[in-house]
């Protein structure tokens, strides 16, 4: 994927914050942070299951969609939270060449 299909997580996230002021009546967006973040968290979980149960159908057109409508409501829970994609990206980053198993271990060692 080129830098100019991944800027797209920016445009839309930039699409996000600007709709935060808008009607709730017209605006998804904007009705779905007057809704809180319980409600926002619900629904980044019934996305994710249902990107899961495409990826278990095997369906790759269904996954796509999925995934998307994941990444779209994850945003707005980005958004709700305080944090922006470069928060995300920073942490991804950080734990570039750190292998999953050594940060599982390190995590539970923290929780002792």
């Amino acid at each position: 994927m080129d830098k100019a299909n991944a800027d797209v997580l920016d445009r839309l996230f930039t699409v996000i914050v600007n709709r935060r002021e808008a009607d709730p009546d017209t605006s998804y967006v904007a009705r779905q942070l007057q809704s809180g973040t319980s409600r926002i968290a619900q629904k980044v979980g019934e996305e994710a299951v249902e990107t899961a149960l495409a990826a278990v159908s095997r369906d790759e057109k269904e996954l796509a969609a999925e995934s998307a409508d994941l990444l779209f409501h994850l945003m707005i829970l980005w958004a709700d939270g305080g944090l922006a994609p470069s928060d995300i990206y920073a942490e991804l980053i950080r734990r570039e060449g750190v292998s999953g198993f050594d940060s599982k271990k390190a995590g539970k060692r923290k929780s002792k």
